[in-house]
């Protein structure tokens, strides 16, 4: 009878270990090889042996806390000893190929991906476009869907500040290396990854040109592990140059979110952003006018940009086209939005009833409901 019941005590200990989720793969540990064994002893002591991916994991201290805790709900359970060590590399190499599954080693993201990709891009800097991005990726996953941001605007990477990600001093974790394949990290349910996490300091100038700019570029869409993503979200830097190219080429079935400012003249650059989109095959699926006036407290709204540019840049990119562009929403100027970007809380999570955060959801929301190919470019007749 003992044994029968240290049989049903150890499965029981199993099954609440397989609820602990590691941190960066976002699997849970059973499911992932890392727990090789429960070993229950007389008096309701229980070892688990724990192997983790790699020496010096940054998640080491948080997995071993969240087994010890979740072996030690476990009714019957009196004391529980974590035994941890890390995999062979057989085993490792095992766990990468099944986590890619049959998915040749490449671009994950080809165009019979369920993943819907969106470049977020611009005329010229200073619009917005990656505060955008980010509220756009956390309010999406705050409504259930799996979500990633590649920050590939090099040169001005601000998407780890953005999201929470950095330290005091501004410098942004590094990925988790498993062989070849890098677990981005994760923050407000979003899977990120940027140049600003390979760079020890924050003040590095990052002066690449083609090449390197394409490689690194191809090198997040391919080794970057993220798993099953609904959707993913490029921050480009501003304008035409060859990170946009690169883009183009590596993801020619994109679609393409163009920021802009009110600022009539702004629609001059924010058109070209669309133009060079277009010329890789990318479709534009609509306009964001960022800065969109600054709501008074009587109700009134100050516009210090002026009007008109999100409205111009939609007609302008909606010419010789079969489906016209529309413009998804027009972001107010906001406090509680430039503090969020500052603290690294999006608007959307720290003040979900400001105007902007309102704003940025309801854009997440169109998005959503335009879909994607051509059902998305049907429905698109109907946006305004």
């Amino acid at each position: 009878m003992a044994e029968d019941s240290e049989t049903a005590l150890g499965s029981a200990v199993l099954a609440a270990l397989g609820r602990v989720i590691d941190p960066e793969i976002r699997r849970p540990l059973t499911e992932l090889d890392m727990i090789r064994g429960v070993d229950v002893q007389p008096g309701g002591t229980v070892r688990v042996d724990l192997q983790l991916t790699i020496v010096g994991c940054p998640a080491a201290d948080t997995i071993e806390r969240d087994v010890r805790s979740a072996a030690g709900s476990v009714d019957g359970v009196e004391h529980v000893d974590v035994d941890v060590s890390v995999m062979s590399p057989a085993t490792r190499a095992a766990l990468t190929d099944r986590l890619r599954g049959d998915r040749p080693r490449g671009v994950q993201f080809t165009p019979d991906s369920l993943t819907r990709v969106i470049a977020v891009t611009s005329g010229k800097g200073g619009v917005g476009k990656s505060t955008v991005t980010v509220n756009l990726a956390v309010a999406l996953a705050a409504a259930g869907q799996r979500v990633g941001v590649v920050d590939v605007d090099v040169h001005g990477f601000s998407v780890p500040g953005l999201m929470g990600l950095t330290d005091a001093n501004g410098v942004a974790p590094r990925p988790t290396r498993v062989d070849s394949m890098i677990l981005p990290p994760v923050a407000h349910d979003v899977k990120v990854v940027s140049i600003g996490m390979f760079v020890d300091d924050v003040s590095t100038a990052v002066s690449w040109r083609g090449p390197m700019l394409h490689r690194t570029v191809a090198q997040f869409l391919t080794d970057v592990w993220f798993g099953d993503l609904d959707v993913l979200l490029l921050d480009l830097p501003p304008g035409t140059g060859d990170v946009a190219i690169s883009v183009g080429q590596l993801l020619p079935h994109a679609e393409v979110l163009v920021v802009t400012t009110p600022q009539a003249a702004a629609a001059d650059v924010a058109e070209r952003s669309g133009v060079v989109a277009r010329q890789t095959g990318q479709r534009v699926i609509g306009v964001v006018e960022n800065m969109a006036g600054l709501v008074q407290p009587d109700g009134s709204v100050l516009h210090l940009f002026g009007e008109g540019g999100g409205d111009e840049t939609a007609r302008r990119l909606s010419r010789d086209q079969d489906v016209p562009v529309p413009v998804l929403g027009r972001v107010p100027l906001s406090v509680p939005l430039r503090e969020g970007g500052d603290t690294g809380v999006p608007v959307v999570l720290g003040a979900p009833t400001d105007p902007a955060a309102v704003a940025l959801r309801a854009v997440a929301e169109r998005i959503t409901t335009m879909g994607r190919g051509l059902a998305g470019r049907k429905l698109g007749l109907t946006l305004s």
